[in-house]
């Protein structure tokens, strides 16, 4: 998933980023307002971490922009502790609210259940094991391969989206993969063999969707 982080604070800005990167997001940094709109309007961000206090353009400001052109989670940091402040942030269309000073752990968790990521998460018969990259079918390990792995988590992190091969090409086998995109309908393949037909949709022409009836999704305890 795509993270986009912002803040002025070149200290907070890596430190942020590092947890995010550890946890295996795509991350993308700005060191004010205007230049986290420019990576919002050139990147698919799923979530943005914002400074509110920003140069240039505000952190309150950039949220009120990603809010009425996307779906994107905004979670807001700040220094202010007024209820003030807090109920302005939410006002703005912010998802949540972090007052500084923070552990990272909490950000992590807040900024993961935003998400909707969890360790583990069920569809229907399966459990996809989210940290230690193995997916059970009826409690039995099915031995997915690295790929297939990914390409599942991919679908389960973009539920209800539909996803071109593009879009699993970059976000599976990486950025500068040039070889054949049909390599994804081979892996996609191999991956329904495994679970079972049903869970992945092909969309002709588009792409592939995850297909789970949603009483049957759910987070792992």
């Amino acid at each position: 998933m795509n993270i986009l982080i912002a803040d002025d604070e070149p200290h907070m800005l890596n430190i942020i980023k590092a947890y995010f990167d550890r946890e295996g997001f795509r991350t993308y940094i700005a060191a004010d307002g205007e230049a986290a709109l420019n990576v919002f309007y050139s990147e698919a961000i799923d979530l943005a971490v914002l400074d509110w206090m920003m140069p240039k353009v505000s952190g309150i400001d950039v949220c009120r922009e990603m809010k009425q052109r996307s779906g994107a989670k905004v979670l807001l940091l700040t220094a202010k502790g007024e209820a003030e402040d807090e109920l302005k942030a939410l006002q703005s269309g912010a998802d949540d609210y972090v007052r500084k000073p923070f552990d990272p752990r909490i950000l992590m968790l807040r900024a993961k259940k935003l998400l909707q990521v969890e360790d583990g998460v069920r569809l229907g018969n399966l459990t996809v094991d989210m940290q230690g990259y193995k997916i059970y079918k009826d409690g039995t390990d099915i031995q997915a391969t690295n790929k297939e792995f990914l390409l599942l988590k991919t679908f389960i992190e973009h539920k209800g989206r539909i996803l071109t091969r593009q879009t699993l090409l970059d976000q599976v086998w990486g950025f500068d993969y040039f070889g054949d995109d049909r390599t994804v309908d081979t892996h996609i393949r191999r991956l329904r063999e495994k679970i079972g037909e049903h869970f992945i949709k092909t969309h002709r022409g588009v792409g592939y969707s995850l297909e789970v009836p949603k009483e049957t999704m759910e987070d792992d305890e």
